[in-house]
C-alpha cells in the first residue's frame, strides 16, 4: 500500500527533473522586466490559480534594482467580477486574454502556471501576450505541449501526477521569491534537497 513517503519520493524526483538553467533564465527575466518599470501577470486554472495568487502575494514583497524598485505583480484569475463577465460575454477561452488586452504592454511579462500546457484560455493569453510585444514564461507539466511553443522561458517539471506538479511548482515558486529577496544560500538546489529539508524553502505572506 503506498504510503504518505512515496509521494514525497515523487514529489523529490520531479524537482530533480526541473532545469537549472532554465530557472534562473526565469529568475533574471523577472529582475529585467521588473527593473525595467515593467509589469507581471500571472495566470493559471483551479490549483495552478492558486498557485498564481501565492506566486503575486510573494513577488509583491521583493524589490529589485540599485533604486530598491518594487515589484509589480498581478494574478488576473483573482479578478472575479472581470474573469466571469468575460467568460460569459464572450467565452471562457478569452477570460485571460481579454484581461491583457487592455493592460499588457511592451516589455510586461506574463507567466502562465499549468499542469497540461493545453488549456485554451492559457494558449491564447500566451498569444495575446506575443501580439503586444510582451514576454512570457511559464511554470508547466507533463510534456509542455502546445503552451511550450509560445515561450520565452519554460520551466517543466517532468511528471504526470497533477498533485506532484503542482506541488513543485509551488516550490519553484518559494525559491524565486527567496532569490529575488537577496537570500543567497536558497536557490532551486535547496528546494531538492532530499528528507526534511524538502519543507525548509522559506514561506512567503499568508502561507
Amino acid at each position: 500500500m503506498p504510503t504518505s513517503f512515496d509521494y514525497f519520493e515523487k514529489v523529490i524526483g520531479a524537482f530533480e527533473s526541473v532545469s537549472h538553467h532554465d530557472f534562473s533564465r526565469l529568475l533574471s527575466l523577472i529582475k529585467t522586466v521588473s527593473a525595467r518599470g515593467g509589469r507581471i501577470y500571472v495566470i493559471g486554472n483551479g490549483g495552478s490559480a492558486a498557485t498564481a495568487a501565492h506566486m503575486v502575494c510573494d513577488l509583491d514583497k521583493c524589490n529589485v534594482g540599485a533604486d530598491d524598485r518594487r515589484i509589480r505583480a498581478y494574478t488576473l484569475a483573482d479578478k472575479v467580477p472581470t474573469l466571469t463577465a468575460w467568460a460569459n460575454d464572450a467565452d471562457y477561452s478569452q477570460a485571460f486574454a481579454r484581461q491583457l488586452a487592455s493592460m499588457l504592454d511592451p516589455g510586461d511579462l506574463v507567466i502562465a502556471i499549468s499542469v497540461s500546457g493545453n488549456s485554451e484560455n492559457i494558449i491564447l493569453a500566451l498569444e495575446e501576450a506575443r501580439r503586444l510585444g510582451a514576454h512570457s514564461a511559464g511554470l508547466l507539466g507533463h510534456d509542455g505541449h502546445r503552451a511550450e511553443e509560445l515561450l520565452d522561458v519554460s520551466l517543466h517539471v517532468s511528471h504526470l501526477d497533477y498533485g506532484v506538479v503542482e506541488t513543485v511548482h509551488l516550490g519553484i515558486v518559494h525559491a524565486l521569491a527567496a532569490q529575488l529577496r537577496g537570500a543567497a544560500d536558497v536557490s532551486l538546489s535547496s528546494v531538492m534537497a532530499s528528507g526534511p529539508e524538502v519543507g525548509s524553502v522559506p514561506r512567503g505572506a499568508g502561507s
